[in-house]
C-alpha cells in the first residue's frame, strides 16, 4: 500500500498576515510540495471544474454561498481510484472555519473505510477549525488522525512542523 496526497489549494489573491497578496503558488500547494519531499507519496492537486474568483472578496462570497447552499462542486482533476493508498494526506486552506466544498466532493466520492486521513490545512488564525469533526462525519470508518494547522503566511518555513507532524 502507499500514500496520497490529495489537497485543494488557492494561488491568486490571497489574505496573507493582514493583507491581501497575490500569490503565484497557493500555501497548500507549497505544504503539499513539502509533504511529498518528506514521504514520497503521489500527489494530486483537486481542482474545480468551476474555479473560484481570482478576486479575494469574490471568491470568500463564493465559498460561503458554497456552504450555506452545502453545494458539491464537481472536479477537475480527481483520483479515478484511491484503493492501492492506505494513507491519504488531505490538504486545504480554511474556508469560514472548515475545509472548501470541492474538498467535501472528493471526501464523499470514495470509500475510505480503513484507511488512514491525515489532515493538513493553512489558515490565517482559524487553525483547523471543524475540520477534523466534519471530515469524520464524511468518512465515519476512516482513521483520522490529529490534523496540522500551518499558517499561511509563515507557510516557507514550515517543513520543520512538517517533519515533526509525519
Amino acid at each position: 500500500m502507499s500514500e496520497l496526497i490529495a489537497f485543494f489549494s488557492r494561488r491568486d489573491e490571497n489574505y496573507v498576515n493582514g493583507e491581501i497578496k497575490t500569490l503565484e503558488i497557493g500555501n497548500t500547494e507549497i505544504a503539499a510540495g513539502m509533504i511529498k519531499k518528506l514521504t514520497g507519496a503521489d500527489s494530486i492537486q483537486l481542482i474545480p471544474e468551476q474555479p473560484y474568483s481570482k478576486d479575494y472578496n469574490e471568491c470568500t462570497a463564493e465559498a460561503k454561498e458554497d456552504q450555506r447552499r452545502n453545494a458539491r462542486p464537481a472536479l477537475k482533476t480527481c483520483p479515478s481510484s484511491i484503493a492501492e493508498y492506505d494513507t491519504i494526506y488531505l490538504g486545504y486552506p480554511n474556508y469560514w472555519g472548515t475545509m472548501p466544498m470541492a474538498v467535501v466532493t472528493f471526501l464523499e466520492k470514495f470509500d475510505f473505510s480503513g484507511k488512514t486521513i491525515r489532515p493538513f490545512c493553512t489558515h490565517e488564525g482559524s487553525g483547523l477549525g471543524s475540520s477534523i469533526q466534519d471530515i469524520k462525519k464524511c468518512c465515519p470508518n476512516a482513521i483520522v488522525t490529529e490534523g496540522l494547522a500551518l499558517h499561511g503566511g509563515s507557510i516557507k518555513r514550515a517543513e520543520k512542523e512538517i517533519e515533526q507532524w509525519i
